[in-house]
């Protein structure tokens, strides 16, 4: 089933947006901020969750502190006879892949990943490489990221 911000009320926008900046605020303090006493916002945030609004909750890593120095997007070329089922499936099975998306253009996927060190990024374009499906790949590294939302713009 699929549901649309016409499903949300300001308060549920407000609630999502609270959510997004700290998943872990009590229901008391969620209260707070739109009002409501914490059993209604408790109601109101199960009912988010159960229609999906609300994917999960996760902390937020900092990738740097962890060892994880470089972050580059790859560009998959697939072959024609790519199985894609299979091919997201290796893709998602590699620790340093974070993300993939299927894109428009002449690539089929672009990827997220971290590595420790360029060395380390060489390492898993070979193993990429040398997946079923792969034609090439199209790197490019992250300098610096002066921006990163973290999240969604909550409609108000």
């Amino acid at each position: 089933m699929i549901f649309t911000t016409d499903d949300l009320d300001d308060l549920d926008l407000r609630l999502l947006d609270a959510l997004q900046r700290n998943a872990r605020s009590t229901f008391a303090e969620l209260g707070e901020l739109v009002s409501l006493k914490a059993p209604a916002v408790h109601d109101r945030v199960k009912r988010l969750e159960g229609r999906g609004y609300v994917r999960g909750y996760a902390a937020q890593l900092d990738a740097k502190r962890l060892g994880f120095e470089l972050v580059a997007f790859v560009s998959c070329y697939t072959s024609p006879d790519c199985d894609y089922d299979a091919f997201i499936e290796t893709l998602a099975a590699l620790p340093e892949v974070c993300e993939v998306h299927s894109v428009a253009g002449e690539e089929s996927f672009i990827c997220k990943i971290v590595t420790r060190s360029t060395q380390h990024l060489d390492d898993l374009l070979t193993r990429l490489k040398s997946q079923r499906g792969m034609a090439r790949t199209r790197t490019t590294i992250v300098l610096s990221t002066p921006f990163e939302r973290g999240g969604i713009t909550v409609p108000q």
